[in-house]
């Protein structure tokens, strides 16, 4: 049967069912990622508390389900996409403009998949719940504001890393080859400004560099407009390090 014909090859089945998969999952998650931060975030602040609350109830539990399964697909399938590829056994090919692109949208996603999962689903369930109590005549959960709060900004860094992931994982069809393998000391530099502007936001995101309310999070987080805004800016940056270095 074709589909099984060269299975760990590039043109073999194993990549055929990953990236079937990788896209529906991909385009499921960040599609509803996005619904999140530019619908229902700008929806919500125009309801009264009981619409807002309704929606939570019938409308954000339900999408969730979807979403956190969504990025649990995503992540699977890329892990599998890397298993069934022959050329990413060699060490040289992770040297390569290419492979550095794939590895930044792999430390992305397994970025944003964990706080999928370890960050917005736990605080939103703590969220929906305390809507839920006041809606059965229930007292609300005091830490219902927090967990939203927590929820937010990880979506909000989720978004942010959306940008520069779907660049550079589409980099090694379009743009990777052109650049070859860069030197060791140019891999340094470009490995050292991703970690950096990784690092920052996302410990930013998660409340560990000056909480939730800092200067880089009210400057980056706080509007899906800015964020949007400092995503491209990020990857312009990144892809500037290979064309000037």
């Amino acid at each position: 049967m074709e589909l099984f014909n060269d299975w760990l090859g590039m043109a073999g089945g194993g990549q055929a069912l990953g990236r079937f998969a990788h896209y529906l999952g991909g385009i499921t998650w960040i599609g509803l990622l996005y619904f999140f931060n530019f619908i229902q975030g700008a929806a919500f602040a125009e309801m009264g508390e009981a619409a807002r609350g309704e929606a939570l109830r019938k409308i954000t539990w339900r999408t969730l389900w979807w979403f956190r399964w969504a990025a649990a697909l995503t992540w699977v399938s890329g892990i599998w996409i890397l298993a069934h590829q022959e050329v990413l056994n060699s060490g040289d090919y992770w040297r390569s403009a290419s492979g550095m692109g794939i590895a930044f949208g792999f430390v992305l996603g397994t970025t944003m998949a964990a706080n999928v999962w370890m960050v917005i689903w736990p605080a939103q369930q703590i969220a929906i719940g305390s809507s839920v109590s006041v809606s059965e005549g229930g007292e609300a959960d005091p830490e219902a504001p927090a967990a939203a709060k927590r929820a937010g900004r990880a979506s909000r860094v989720n978004t942010l890393f959306s940008i520069p992931l779907i660049f550079f994982m589409m980099w090694p069809s379009h743009f990777g080859a052109n650049f070859g393998s860069p030197e060791a000391s140019t891999r340094i530099v470009i490995w050292i400004v991703f970690g950096l502007i990784w690092a920052v936001m996302e410990l930013s995101a998660l409340g560990k560099l000056g909480g939730y309310d800092s200067a880089i999070n009210k400057v980056v987080l706080d509007k899906h407009q800015d964020t949007i805004k400092w995503g491209f800016a990020i990857t312009l940056v990144l892809y500037l390090l290979f064309e000037i270095l």
